[in-house]
């Protein structure tokens, strides 16, 4: 995965523009969001493709784009027992949930991948990650007995699982192969 610094001034700022999910199927490269500022919250994610900041909320309709170039972005949420429906459930692209803990070393290992999968698919995915130890009735609900576990949601409804590390183009395949057989 590649890293790039971004000046933080007024010129690199933007809002991200939302769309449907017909919006243009540009893949960009890998880049890891900026920061997040928890459940619910608005996180900063940079364009793959210009380098501009955008604000992303947690929750939100449709797929987000670029202020600036009207690329599709990546977009990564944190969620809890309390927002998990506003962020997950009711998200119009399909979102993989990262069922993960703080303790767990494959969790660690598997978050970059996840990461680029998220950035591969923007557009067409949103990832959420769920700490279930902070969020222990979503554990419950999705009845986790190993971490990672991961999920993929397709308006609410689970459409495909999978427990354990992968890398990421073993997880972007099973991502799309989970939702061809959607459609």
């Amino acid at each position: 995965m590649t890293s790039r610094t971004v000046r933080r001034s007024a010129s690199t700022r933007g809002t991200a523009n939302w769309s449907s999910p017909t919006a243009s199927r540009h893949r960009p490269p890998s880049r890891r969001p900026r920061e997040c500022d928890g459940p619910s919250r608005s996180g900063t994610v940079v364009c793959d493709q210009c380098g501009r900041e955008n604000r992303l909320p947690a929750a939100a309709e449709g797929t987000p784009n670029c202020g600036n170039c009207g690329s599709p972005l990546a977009w990564i949420a944190d969620a809890g027992d309390d927002d998990f429906a506003e962020v997950a459930e009711r998200a119009k692209p399909f979102v993989l949930v990262d069922l993960w803990a703080t303790w767990c070393g494959p969790c660690r290992t598997v978050s970059p991948a996840l990461e680029q999968v998220a950035h591969d698919l923007a557009g067409r995915i949103k990832l959420v990650k769920v700490d279930i130890d902070q969020s222990p009735r979503l554990a419950q609900r999705f009845q986790v007995q190993a971490v990672p576990t991961l999920l993929l949601l397709d308006k609410g409804e689970v459409i495909a699982r999978q427990a354990g590390a992968a890398p990421a183009p073993a997880l972007r395949k099973w991502v799309e192969e989970s939702v061809a057989a959607r459609r």
